[in-house]
């Protein structure tokens, strides 16, 4: 399925297993902007994005016996962030219907365009798509990201994820296809 991590890498995880902070800090620290933009794409805020990483590593670290040093630890990172992610999503849903606080805006960056109308459209189809895409059910959501975004290939997300490469290439599928919909009826 994935490529074996190199022998740095599972010396690390060995050292991680028996309990080694320093080993798992030198593990985790150069996958951190990895699993800080996945959050960041799920969840449309970079503040709750670093607090989805942070509590990921924290379970990372109590669940550190069972990483296996044959198998690369961002695929199971990867796992855990997004199982955080989907966590903090519902929560959210739930403060949302039970009135609590307002959605948190996500931080746009618009292309910088050589007018200020072509600006304010391309702001205002970037933030629709964006809008659109934290409408999506979870699972479309994650596979889309995951592929389209982080650029991954659909054998690791199919591994991250839990199902078969068709299944991955299915929902990106579905995930493109509705944005399209939601997007061009606009």
């Amino acid at each position: 399925m994935l490529g074996q991590p190199d022998s740095q890498e599972q010396a690390l995880v060995e050292k991680v297993a028996a309990g080694d902070r320093r080993a798992f800090t030198e593990l985790v620290e150069p996958l951190i902007p990895r699993l800080l933009a996945t959050s960041i794409r799920m969840l449309g805020a970079s503040d709750e994005a670093e607090d989805v990483v942070q509590n990921a590593l924290a379970s990372a670290w109590m669940a550190r016996t069972r990483l296996d040093p044959a198998r690369p630890v961002l695929p199971f990172l990867t796992t855990i962030t997004l199982n955080k992610c989907r966590d903090k999503i519902r929560r959210r849903k739930a403060a949302q219907f039970l009135g609590f606080g307002k959605a948190t805006k996500p931080e746009l960056a618009s292309d910088p365009a050589p007018s200020p109308e072509a600006e304010t459209v391309d702001r205002q189809l970037l933030q629709k798509t964006h809008a659109e895409i934290q409408r999506l059910p979870v699972r479309l959501r994650e596979a889309l990201i995951l592929v389209a975004v982080d650029g991954r290939s659909q054998n690791e997300v199919a591994d991250i994820m839990g199902v078969s490469e068709k299944a991955v290439e299915s929902l990106v599928y579905r995930a493109r296809k509705a944005l399209k919909e939601k997007i061009s009826r606009a």
